[in-house]
């Protein structure tokens, strides 16, 4: 067996995300180097590059590849772009945003979720990413706003603090909307306003305010 052949199933994975819309190949490359296997638990491994969304600890779930791959695309990304992520889950979206930015904080509720993906990012040597445990309805006030924000929670409406901490002519993307309603929506900040438009219509778990306490 070649041991230097790709997987084929990651092979099939990007030609599906190909066939669903995703163009830029930048995000496709990302999504093509980022292992996902590592991302969820042992059960679901060989279910690892299916287009879908899996199960992971504390009632979460990795993101459908196509979803990832769509609101990484919304970010418009460049090697210059400080991101700040809120949710970091399993950490494979924010994997994959550290292929495509020069440095990425991302927040998580969960202690369990928090400590699990920092394993993950050092195992990767993924040295681009800054961690931590918080409340991400309040965002990362301390740093000097974002270029990029991407929320992977829904929310009816997009918290201030983060509207407040993206810089000038920067994008913010998040699931806007009740829970049978939500879409993927990109905020475009003009000073002190912001242009948005919807993207598409998705599912996601709800962004809660607080650490929590028990996980």
């Amino acid at each position: 067996m070649n041991q230097n052949a790709p997987d084929m199933r990651i092979v099939e994975l990007i030609m599906a995300l190909r066939a669903a819309g995703i163009v830029d190949k930048s995000v496709l490359g990302a999504l093509e180097r980022t292992p996902r296997e590592v991302f969820v638990t042992t059960e679901f491994a060989k279910r690892a590059y299916e287009n879908r969304a899996l199960p992971i600890a504390c009632g979460q779930t990795i993101s459908q590849p196509f979803v990832v791959a769509m609101m990484t695309e919304a970010l418009c990304l460049t090697p210059r772009c400080n991101v700040l992520e809120v949710g970091t889950g399993s950490g494979y979206q924010c994997a994959v945003l550290s292929l495509l930015a020069r440095r990425v904080y991302t927040i998580e509720r969960y202690r369990t979720l928090q400590k699990t993906a920092e394993e993950r990012f050092e195992h990767l040597r993924l040295r681009n990413i800054v961690a931590r445990l918080g409340d991400g309805m309040l965002g990362w006030p301390e740093q000097d706003g974002f270029d990029r924000i991407l929320v992977t929670a829904g929310t009816k409406e997009c918290p201030p603090a983060l509207l407040s901490q993206l810089r000038e002519g920067g994008l913010l993307v998040a699931p806007i909307g009740p829970p049978d309603g939500q879409f993927v929506t990109v905020f475009r900040r003009d000073g002190d306003s912001f242009h948005q438009r919807q993207v598409a219509p998705v599912r996601f778990v709800p962004l809660i305010a607080g650490i929590a306490s028990a996980l």
